[in-house]
């Protein structure tokens, strides 16, 4: 072989700005949504064993929270609510005065400029943990749908810019759909957890957020993680039902399924960097065992090469401080 017949690729890797100019892949702080767990009382930061970091915070608390986020320059928080009752329907999701709803009306009156997310809902509301209705063990997907209008509605009443609905009951978003219109509320949109899989990763929430299921598993709403085909007839159902964002959870073990749902839609695609992706990075970096920054940076553009435009992550404030610091 002579000198004229391979490609020289390293040529565009010689220096740092000849690097910078070819990139093709890039993380900014605008990327970026910060989940937040609120909790009913006062003067509570508990901070959540299996994520460093990571604190239930009373409303008391939450205005520093609140204002520490937007100075980073991070635009939109997902709220998580931790009642301080819970019952068989989850009244707590859909009541007027619940923890989330107090939240988003706070934090809209403290920090105008951020955008709230509103996580839709019931595991952490209900006594048995479940996201939605239960009667002899099985979830009633059809009961269960009003009531996660009724929480949709009460939390856009609160001022909630997006509804998030993540309960993975069929035909949840036309049925969110209609019943945001109906009270008004048309130019809300919808970010659909579409494709959300029954996964081990979700441990370290189930800590965080107190919603662990009291009795059998989440297996016959969420989905399989053997199964490919059945995220893009998950997806094509919610935007058929006008779903305005596809949420793929989890991110770094279905980076496959992110790419899948890209190349099939145009709709914005998020991916939730889910608490157990948080938690295995915090512990090795803890122990010493590996470089935080340059893991997680290298993760977050793993998500976007795969064709996430949103992050859904716990890593939120540290990558927005990560990215003001090499700018």
């Amino acid at each position: 072989m002579t000198m004229a017949e391979f490609k020289r690729h390293r040529r565009l890797r010689t220096s740092a700005n000849m690097r910078a100019l070819v990139r093709e892949t890039e993380v900014t702080v605008d990327d970026l949504i910060y989940p937040v767990f609120v909790v009913e009382g006062e003067n509570v930061r508990n901070e959540v064993s299996s994520m460093p970091g990571v604190f239930q915070l009373s409303l008391d608390n939450l205005s520093a929270e609140m204002k520490e986020v937007s100075e980073l320059g991070i635009k939109s928080v997902l709220f998580f609510g931790i009642p301080a009752e819970k019952d068989e329907v989850g009244t707590g999701a859909f009541h007027d005065h619940g923890i989330v709803q107090r939240a988003i009306s706070q934090t809209k009156q403290e920090v105008p400029e951020l955008l709230l997310i509103a996580d839709t809902c019931l595991c952490e509301y209900t006594s048995h943990g479940h996201c939605g209705i239960v009667h002899d063990g099985i979830i009633d997907n059809d009961e269960s749908l009003g009531y996660l209008v009724d929480t949709a509605v009460s939390q856009a009443k609160a001022g909630a810019d997006i509804i998030a609905p993540s309960n993975m009951m069929d035909g949840y978003v036309q049925a969110i759909r209609k019943g945001l219109d109906e009270a008004g509320f048309t130019n809300i949109p919808i970010m659909a957890y579409s494709v959300k899989y029954a996964s081990a990763f979700y441990g370290p929430f189930r800590e965080a957020a107190e919603g662990a299921p009291q009795f059998g598993d989440r297996k016959t709403y969420q989905m399989d993680p053997s199964n490919r085909r059945e995220a893009l007839r998950e997806a094509t159902s919610d935007i058929e039902e006008n779903a305005d964002f596809l949420i793929v959870k989890p991110a770094l073990a279905y980076l496959d399924i992110i790419r899948d749902v890209r190349n099939q839609f145009n709709a914005p695609i998020v991916a939730y960097n889910v608490s157990g992706e948080y938690s295995m990075v915090k512990a090795a970096a803890l122990n010493g065992w590996i470089d935080e920054k340059a893991i997680v940076m290298e993760k977050m553009i793993g998500m976007k090469r795969a064709g996430a435009d949103l992050i859904m992550t716990y890593f939120a404030k540290d990558v927005a401080r990560w990215l003001k610091e090499d700018n």
